[in-house]
């Protein structure tokens, strides 16, 4: 049931991504984000959600950090490492501890060129379409497995 309302779902999506201007593949590693994400329901979504965005505010730190010193080179990929350090320190704070989640709100912001503000509503939207993806297969499974033990 899940792949049936993922399919509907994902199909939607795509319609909703760009009749709203949002990144449609972000919106996707949004979806990837909750389903992967350790916790399920409004808990998970909240986490993915706290997680992907902790991740967007880490890619932007990189981003202006690196801008400081554009000339070298170093100073970069330092910063980055330092940063993703950070990043994985931060999962022992309860509500950032979902990891892959703050990578892939990183990778999404670096993706989109530090549109943080595309990105966020594009990662924010595609949570609650995977929310709702895996939500309502869940659903429909028990009410057909409710009905099927009838018979």
């Amino acid at each position: 049931m899940i792949a049936i309302t993922t399919g509907v779902l994902s199909g939607l999506w795509g319609w909703a991504a760009v009749s709203l201007g949002l990144l449609s593949w972000a919106g996707f590693l949004a979806c990837t984000a909750y389903f992967a994400c350790p916790q399920g329901g409004i808990r998970g979504l909240l986490l993915s959600t706290l997680c992907c965005g902790s991740g967007v505010f880490w890619a932007m730190v990189i981003i202006q950090g690196s801008a400081f010193a554009p000339h070298i080179e170093i100073a970069g990929y330092l910063l980055t490492g330092v940063v993703a350090f950070l990043m994985c320190i931060q999962a022992k704070q309860r509500w950032l501890g979902f990891i892959p989640g703050t990578f892939i709100g990183a990778c999404a912001t670096f993706a989109a060129n530090g549109n943080w503000q595309l990105v966020s509503a594009s990662l924010l939207m595609g949570l609650i379409f995977g929310f709702a993806m895996k939500n309502s297969g869940l659903w429909l499974a028990a009410r057909f497995d409710r009905h099927s033990n009838k018979d």
